[in-house]
């Protein structure tokens, strides 16, 4: 017989079990709000969210409009296969805007989008003047970018590859 003096529904496994999960998901609920509130100011949303990103753009810009005064242009002679594991020669050439070599010190990075862990870094050796090489050896196949940094003095200047395939030895 149903009546409200009747308690046998809380012993139902089903009324049980749907108390338990809505008191997981309050409890689960009740701990996110905790961690992001705990010191006393939200995590939520950045203090500076309006402006960070204006900084950002400004620095952003700065650096095109060195890029664009120092007008320096690169030649990279790249390898014809490039395989996983095996070392292959990379050989640069850096010019300023009247065709003189720019002599400096070269650092490459390799990046790779899908795994960013397996990124890394390789200076260039300047063979002659404005003419740089160096070996570069990809741990994983797949596609890769390389990021050139050039440093003359308090110069910079930065250019970047298309992307390319490294494969597996067959």
């Amino acid at each position: 017989m149903i009546s409200q003096s009747n308690k046998s529904g809380l012993r139902n496994p089903w009324v049980l079990g749907m108390m338990a999960l809505i008191t997981v998901v309050l409890a689960v609920n009740a701990t996110f709000i905790w961690f992001t509130m705990k010191d006393g100011k939200s995590e939520l949303v950045e203090r500076d969210y309006k402006t960070k990103d204006r900084k950002s753009n400004d620095l952003l810009l700065s650096e095109l409009r060195t890029k664009q005064a120092l007008a320096w242009q690169t030649e990279i002679k790249k390898p014809k296969s490039i395989v996983m594991g095996t070392p292959v020669v990379y050989e640069i050439s850096i010019t300023d805007r009247d065709g003189k070599p720019v002599s400096g010190t070269l650092d490459v990075d390799a990046y790779r989008a899908s795994d960013s862990s397996k990124d890394f870094t390789t200076s260039f050796k300047e063979v002659a003047a404005g003419r740089y090489q160096g070996y570069i050896n990809f741990p994983l196949k797949g596609y890769w970018e390389l990021h050139l940094r050039v440093q003359r003095g308090e110069e910079r200047f930065g250019v970047n590859t298309d992307k390319f395939m490294v494969d597996v030895a067959s």
